[in-house]
């Protein structure tokens, strides 16, 4: 993609800056005041940033002097040139790769705009704002940092030496509404078939894994998943950098720490995983599977924490116990690999693999069945599989959809045992002819 030439220089960027000095000198310590809110305090700033424009005496447009005021209010009290794809709802992702080249993602689809910082001190200055909310910090001593907005989105930042070109920031969006499975259903990502297995699945207690590769949708599906938990389970979420949406009630949300300046003071996945087992928890959530933690959790879910529900990177259900395998090494332990697979396939049930297809959508392509092994092998059983024999349309979008398999998943025994039904129609599609894997 061709990058288009940066935009000139904003005329009105000397006014700019005197207007927002003036402001930092007419609302002094009000800036700091935590007792009003975000609104209020804006509403302050723009009344005040009125003044000081007609002070000014410079002949603007009402749309210049709309614009103009925004923009101010935007790098005072907001993030700058991004604050106006932050409040798009269309935008899921922002990529800054330098100060003037800022991608975004909408619809699925990769768009070069014309927005732009003045400098890379200008771009520098925004992360700060942004990493000092949550209590992180970026410097040359720690030049990368992930960190996360009020409203749950995921931040990713670096600045040099590791970014050669200047600082860079990555923002992946979250809705402010939580999605539902009916949102789910109505683009495609699911059938109403496998919703309702799927929801099947959580109420009995089976341990869930959603495999998908980066920017997938693993984290949205596990919302979506974590809505069908009963309201009276307690649940611990143990993330990074806190991106859940859990609607119920009974929730204690984790974070992991890393090191003060000294270097000291870090809290890891894997020390969270283990004390959530002091906690009492009915359903342990963690939000990625990356390393050595995998230990833990496989052997929570031994343990008698059924019900725990994870996400790893990985391109198929195979490919996500091949990836289990090699976290449990990273623990540390001098374990056999037959014993690692012996965890493996007794403690995770189920496989949701996410799929983004090459026209933007994200799919659910396979729901796996975790069976047990044979010999030295992990066996896996596909209960639904995407069909790609519909083709596209006009637009380049699949006219696929995930299908049964038709063959008759193990863990139907256990919801027999619990009383939980699912309608035969679930598997009544597809054909009986696909085998173990």
């Amino acid at each position: 993609m061709a990058v288009a030439a940066a935009p000139a220089v904003d005329a009105l960027a000397g006014l700019k800056q005197r207007a927002a000095q003036a402001l930092f000198e007419r609302m002094g310590t009000r800036f700091g005041d935590t007792a009003s809110s975000e609104d209020a305090l804006r509403a302050s700033a723009v009344e005040e940033l009125s003044a000081v424009i007609d002070e000014e005496q410079v002949p603007l447009s009402p749309e210049e002097r709309r614009r103009l005021i925004r923009e101010i209010a935007d790098e005072v009290m907001g993030f700058g040139p991004l604050q106006r794809l932050l409040e798009d709802p269309s935008v899921t992702e922002i990529m800054v790769n330098r100060f003037d080249q800022i991608y975004i993602e909408r619809h699925g689809k990769l768009t070069l705009t014309g927005t732009r910082f003045s400098s890379d001190d200008h771009l520098r200055t925004v992360i700060e704002r942004i990493v000092s909310k949550v209590g992180r910090r970026i410097d040359e001593s720690s030049p990368l940092v992930d960190a996360r907005l009020e409203d749950g989105s995921r931040v990713n930042a670096i600045i040099p030496p590791l970014a050669v070109n200047g600082p860079s920031l990555t923002i992946r969006k979250f809705s402010k509404v939580p999605l539902t499975v009916q949102n789910l259903i109505d683009w495609g990502s699911l059938t109403p078939e496998m919703a309702e297995l799927l929801s099947a699945c959580v109420r009995a207690r089976l341990n869930i894994i959603v495999s998908g590769g980066t920017g997938t949708g693993k984290t949205t599906l596990l919302n979506v998943l974590s809505s069908f938990i009963p309201p009276d389970d307690r649940i611990v979420t143990i993330e990074d950098a806190v991106e859940l949406q859990l609607q119920q009630e009974h929730v204690v949300r984790l974070e992991s720490r890393p090191p003060n300046i000294e270097g000291k003071g870090a809290v890891n996945i894997r020390e969270l995983v283990r004390n959530s087992l002091r906690m009492r928890p009915d359903r342990i959530i963690v939000g990625e599977v990356r390393s050595g933690e995998s230990l833990d959790m496989l052997q929570a879910m031994n343990t008698g924490h059924d019900g725990s529900l994870s996400t790893v990177h990985a391109n198929s259900p195979r490919d996500a116990i091949a990836r289990l395998e090699t976290l449990v090494l990273m623990a540390g332990m001098d374990l056999p690999l037959r014993a690692i697979r012996e965890q493996v396939s007794s403690a995770v049930d189920l496989i949701i693999q996410v799929t983004r297809l090459r026209d933007g959508t994200r799919r659910v392509t396979h729901v796996t069945e975790v069976q047990g092994m044979e010999g030295d092998i992990v066996t896996l059983q596909d209960a639904f599989l995407f069909d790609y024999s519909a083709g596209v349309d006009a637009q380049g979008r699949f006219l696929g959809k995930p299908i049964a398999t038709g063959i008759r998943p193990r863990f139907l025994d256990r919801f027999a045992e619990l009383g939980i039904g699912v309608s035969p129609a679930v598997f009544g599609a597809g054909t009986a002819a696909v085998g173990r894997r």
